[in-house]
């Protein structure tokens, strides 16, 4: 697929948005990837994914152990990717605020496993997993995403991804003209 041809879904099913947006991570932005939305239309996102999974297998020559996804945006990403790629799927979820596996989910040690997310932009929640993936001893071989919105803030940099965004993120008190005419909305799935 091209490259117009990738944002035309995205934007044609709602999995990028245009507005004001309040962040997870609490910044501002005037685009908003909410990938779910994708997901409404099977087809389409076993489509975009499958061309996603071709990218991976490109670039990773090891055999996939776990597709693991931090939830909630990463699971359908996740669930759909390990079926082109043909492993297993798991998810991590917050309890008390701290990722989990739960579910009789097991990794075991050195399993080789893809961490995937629908969306990066700063890398939190990417991290906090990455980070009880190496408690257990799993052997992360690549992150990877739908939509790549990092910057060098992020900590997570260069993750395989479907499509990269570039677009501005602001503080709240450092908003352009054009986003303080715009009432902001809080999309995401964090804090429910």
């Amino acid at each position: 697929m091209k490259k117009e041809e990738i944002v035309n879904i995205l934007e044609e099913t709602g999995a990028i948005q245009h507005g004001h947006f309040i962040l997870s991570s609490g910044k501002r932005s005037a685009i908003y990837c909410q990938c779910a939305k994708l997901f409404i239309y099977p087809e389409i996102a076993e489509k975009i994914c499958k061309e996603l999974a071709t990218k991976i297998s490109s670039k990773i020559k090891h055999e996939i152990d776990y597709v693991v996804a931090p939830a909630m945006g990463g699971i359908l990403v996740g669930y759909e990717l390990a079926k082109q790629l043909k492993t297993k799927s798991v998810f991590y979820e917050r309890v008390d605020n701290i990722f989990e596996l739960r579910r009789g989910f097991k990794i075991e040690p050195d399993a080789k496993v893809l961490l995937v997310e629908d969306v990066i932009t700063t890398g939190k929640s990417a991290n906090e997993c990455i980070d009880e993936l190496n408690k257990i001893g799993a052997n992360l071989l690549a992150t990877v995403c739908l939509i790549d919105r990092t910057n060098s803030e992020s900590v997570i940099q260069d993750p395989i991804s479907i499509y990269k965004l570039n677009i501005p993120i602001y503080d709240k008190d450092s908003l352009p003209n054009e986003l303080r005419l715009i009432e902001p909305i809080k999309p995401g799935s964090r804090n429910i």
